[in-house]
């Protein structure tokens, strides 16, 4: 048997015995910054095969060509919407001026279909149309949302936008709820800080509010794209849905959790109401892509 060194053995010795041009603290700083940009570009790269792998759908090209086309056309906060932009994204579908009963039936379509996106050029026609997000547009039923996290102001997020989207797997998870009649409703988890709550700022809290541009989880530039899973359209579920949000702030608050990375964090928040409405089993929460997909949407509940 030959002893010659395999060619991965010969390259691993050649980087071991390189003459490397610094020395001392210097050269140990270039090396440890390699690894850093080594690691950051593999923890990208697998983020991005995931992105582009899973919950795409039947038609994962059409998908990343229509997403594609939304950010492109999500603009910063507090400017317009091109007029192109639904034409370009939607026409094929819809024609570039559809009334809300198409849009109606659209989304219908899509919800039946399982996972769909309800993106901010969607939402920005529905808004121009009717004034608000309700079932005239978007079928009655609760939904789960889950969208990137990532800024919506200027210089940061032309560019922020993709990475997030792409280059981040993880998501943010919120509840909506779509009643028959008035506005739509977000239930959103996070910490005190962000919804301008001055006292312990890192606990784990939730609002409800009007599913409008100024609510917690609403397409925006930053967090154009969101994914869409309808848990239920029955009236009667429907009707009870607010109510059990409102219980299940309420628990929030009194349990006075502090906010995790991992867990608890909003996604937890959102676990537990979907397990205790019996939406979702422990063990479906616990799966390793949801694990992936929603960072401690698994964890225990208290």
């Amino acid at each position: 048997m030959s002893d010659k060194p395999t060619r991965a053995r010969r390259l691993l010795e050649r980087v071991r015995h390189a003459r490397h041009p610094l020395r001392g603290w210097r050269r140990w700083a270039v090396i440890a910054g390699q690894g850093i940009g080594g690691f950051v570009a593999l923890f990208a790269a697998v983020n991005l095969a995931l992105s582009l792998s899973t919950f795409r759908g039947d038609e994962p090209l059409s998908r990343t060509v229509h997403e594609l086309r939304v950010l492109w056309f999500s603009p910063p906060d507090g400017r317009p919407m091109s007029p192109t932009a639904f034409p370009t994204v939607y026409g094929r579908g819809l024609g570039p001026a559809p009334d809300t009963a198409a849009i109606h039936a659209y989304l219908e379509r899509e919800a039946e279909d399982g996972v769909f996106l309800l993106d901010h050029v969607m939402v920005d026609r529905i808004l121009t149309m009717n004034g608000r997000i309700d079932a005239r547009s978007l079928p009655s039923g609760v939904y789960v949302g889950a969208h990137a996290l990532g800024p919506d102001r200027l210089p940061l997020v032309p560019v922020t936008k993709y990475m997030a989207h792409y280059l981040l797997f993880p998501r943010h998870a919120y509840i909506l709820v779509v009643p028959q009649t008035g506005p739509a409703i977000a239930f959103s988890a996070s910490q005190n800080a962000k919804f301008g709550v001055t006292d312990h700022p890192d606990r784990l809290s939730a609002e409800i509010a009007p599913y409008t541009p100024d609510a917690y989880d609403f397409p925006s530039s930053g967090e154009a794209l969101h994914e869409m899973t309808r848990i239920t359209r029955d009236p009667a579920r429907v009707a009870e849905a607010v109510e059990a949000l409102k219980d299940a702030q309420a628990r929030l608050e009194a349990e006075g959790l502090t906010y995790g990375l991992l867990a608890p964090n909003s996604n937890t928040a959102v676990g537990c109401v979907l397990e205790r409405s019996g939406s979702i089993t422990q063990a479906e929460r616990s799966s390793i892509l949801l694990a992936l997909r929603a960072p401690g949407f698994g964890a225990a509940c208290e």
